[in-house]
């Protein structure tokens, strides 16, 4: 069945993203977090569900956290950290949000593919997380069909945003011991209105 198979790549794609990270990026990155004022996270498209999904258990762990965008989120000061997630770290947006962050001084952290992107030179934190991103298909169609070289089965950047979203839930069992928070906590702040 296709849709195996499918699953079957994206699993094997985990494992391979897994054995790739780099544990003092992670180790660097969660220090940040417990060492910040106030967290603010900031993606694009898919990218920015998957920061969303991490400001929700942040503020589960009774973190104050807010999410680039919202209506309610106040002004960022030098001693909060702004966590981006850009596969390809090149989305304007994000690349625009950090380089505000910079220049009130506040930290930057960026989950992305690239090592060498506007945004990882711009922050103080990366975690480099493997994945396909959508900037990963733009060589020219027919170069690629000659030299054999195919979309992968699962398009765009969703190899990346699988990716990052595990390795954030995986991070959050880490930040409940360090927090000294239990899942009963947690689920005393978890929304009672959905």
């Amino acid at each position: 069945m296709e849709i195996k198979k499918t699953m079957m790549h994206i699993i094997k794609n985990v494992e391979y993203t897994l054995e790739e990270i780099n544990e003092a990026q992670v180790e660097e990155f969660m220090n940040a977090i417990l060492n910040a004022e106030r967290v603010f996270v900031y993606g694009a498209g898919r990218s920015g569900l998957v920061a969303k999904a991490f400001a929700m258990r942040l503020m589960h762990l009774g973190i104050t956290v807010y999410v680039i965008g919202e209506i309610v989120t106040p002004s960022m000061k030098k001693d909060d950290l702004l966590i981006t997630i850009s596969g390809s770290g090149e989305t304007t947006s994000v690349v625009n949000a950090a380089s505000i962050a910079k220049k009130i001084g506040a930290k930057v952290a960026c989950i992305t593919s690239y090592e060498n992107s506007s945004l990882a030179k711009l922050s103080d934190i990366i975690v480099i997380v493997k994945g396909r991103t959508k900037l990963d298909g733009e060589r020219d169609f027919f170069i690629r069909q000659m030299e054999g070289e195919h979309y992968p089965i699962a398009p765009l950047g969703t190899l990346f945003e699988i990716a990052a979203m595990i390795l954030l839930d995986s991070i959050v069992p880490k930040l409940m011991e360090e927090l000294k928070v239990s899942e009963e906590i947690m689920r005393a702040r978890h929304a009672t209105i959905e």
